[in-house]
């Protein structure tokens, strides 16, 4: 097991990346939640795509998930990120130059939805010295692989999660995929896996590791 402890210099910073409004809270909303109870913790969330009333959501989500944390969006179109690439390697980059986050957590890169993809792919480019954590999203696609790593979420936080979810989002509640067993049923299966109730899963394409050697 990886603990992530507090940094000798500060809080530990964590980026939070979202192609779309509801990516991060459904893809990591658990993690945030257990960070949440940590002082030495910084979050900062940030959203590509959105329409104004979605933006308006994302913005109540992250006060209900990360209380305090910093709300960043890139005011791109949703669906059509991989056509605005250079824009949103741009503001990807400014992201950069304001934040420099010890994690990252972002969509996967294998994620058959071209923004998430996108979005996974850019982050690795663009933060190349952070421990870059890249969550799943059900959907249709039914494109859940393998992973690497897990976070144990506790029952309590589970729970809460997907009752966020729906305070947080209700212009998604009449999705059919939309509901308690969905997000419930996916971090049960990830808690399986990592011998706890429920978790959340994620994959390191690269990790470094410090041996104090040097």
């Amino acid at each position: 097991m990886i603990a992530l402890g507090p940094r000798a210099d500060g809080p530990l910073s964590v980026l939070a990346l979202g192609a779309h409004p509801d990516d991060v809270e459904i893809g990591c909303g658990g993690t945030l939640l257990e960070l949440g109870v940590r002082p030495d913790v910084q979050v900062t969330v940030v959203v590509a795509s959105g329409s104004p009333v979605r933006e308006a959501e994302a913005r109540v989500a992250a006060d209900l998930f990360a209380p305090g944390a910093d709300v960043r969006f890139l005011g791109l179109d949703d669906g059509s990120l991989p056509a605005r690439w250079a824009e949103l390697k741009d503001g990807l980059c400014r992201v950069r130059d304001a934040v420099a986050p010890d994690v990252v957590l972002c969509p996967r890169r294998t994620d058959l939805h071209q923004d998430h993809a996108l979005v996974a792919e850019m982050t690795t480019q663009v933060w190349r010295d952070a421990l870059v954590l890249e969550y799943e999203i059900p959907k249709w696609d039914g494109d859940l692989d393998r992973v690497t790593h897990y976070v144990p979420v506790s029952e309590e936080n589970a729970r809460r999660k997907v009752e966020l979810l729906d305070k947080a989002y209700p212009s998604q509640h009449e999705r059919d995929w939309w509901d308690h067993e969905t997000f419930l049923g996916l971090m049960r299966l990830r808690g399986i896996e990592s011998r706890s109730r429920y978790a959340e899963a994620f994959v390191a394409r690269k990790v470094v590791l410090d041996l104090g050697g040097r």
